[in-house]
């Protein structure tokens, strides 16, 4: 496996020839950081990103030889106003992909009720108070959003744990585009809003797993690792992380030169 290593402020970053490579080999590390914690722990709590971008590295992970029944798991955010069964939810993709094959400790899902919202807001902060995020595994949108926080409503001292945001046009843009998969057929499915954990709870966790192939997201990447660490490019804050790892492929590295 041919593997070029880069770095970039604190941010470590691992190039692939292939997406499969890229999946691989970061579950081998990530389950190698899980059975290391857990020599430690008797648990350790996981925040899982939602994405096709995710598919590689979380199917290999489920192969792992991880005991997964010393894990709580929890997702990092959610579509409101979707019916609870739509397989866009990305905690009905997480369960078709991952949950449905290992069983962990708990698994805790965000409701994207519009009913509820506020309420939801209050038991998931909770949560992330009572269940410190030992490893986050992350996604870069094409707009360089981490979970739901879009450039816009990305706050690196946000004083919320979790928020109902609005989805900026080039996000919702995203989920219809044909370069990694179509979630949605037109612009006009895909809801508006959604709830997330904030730029501070993702940041707290005390490893970061970043995973973000395909030639939709070198233009992220390339903001990523060259601009400067501002809310306009929400995932460059990563570069501030004391733990964090960036596994891409040839594609999303593209314009790095």
């Amino acid at each position: 496996m041919e593997i070029r290593e880069i770095s970039k402020d604190k941010l470590k970053v691992k190039v692939y020839k292939t997406r499969p490579e890229m999946g691989t080999d970061a579950a081998d590390e990530v389950a190698g950081r899980i059975n290391s914690m857990l020599e430690t722990r008797d648990y350790i709590n996981i925040v899982f990103a939602s994405a096709p971008s995710q598919n590689e590295f979380l199917i290999s992970l489920r192969e792992q030889d991880v005991d997964w029944g010393r894990i709580n798991a929890f997702h990092m955010d959610e579509y409101v106003g979707l019916d609870g069964a739509a397989p866009q939810l990305f905690g009905n993709f997480l369960k078709e992909i991952m949950f449905n094959h290992v069983t962990c400790k708990e698994v805790y899902y965000l409701n994207g009720d519009k009913n509820n919202l506020e309420q939801e807001c209050k038991r998931y902060s909770d949560l992330m108070r009572d269940y410190p995020t030992d490893i986050v595994i992350l996604g870069i949108g094409e707009n360089t959003h981490l979970a739901f926080n879009d450039p816009h409503v990305a706050f690196f001292d946000d004083p919320e744990l979790v928020k109902i945001v609005d989805l900026d046009e080039k996000n919702r843009q995203q989920q219809v585009d044909p370069d990694d998969h179509i979630c949605f057929k037109t612009i006009e499915e895909v809801p508006t809003h959604a709830i997330t954990l904030t730029i501070p709870v993702l940041f707290k966790a005390t490893y970061a797993y970043a995973i973000a192939p395909g030639k939709n997201k070198a233009d992220a990447i390339y903001h990523t690792l060259t601009d400067d660490i501002q809310e306009k490019y929400p995932s460059t804050i990563l570069r501030n992380h004391p733990n964090a790892i960036l596994y891409i492929d040839e594609d999303s590295a593209s314009q790095l030169g």
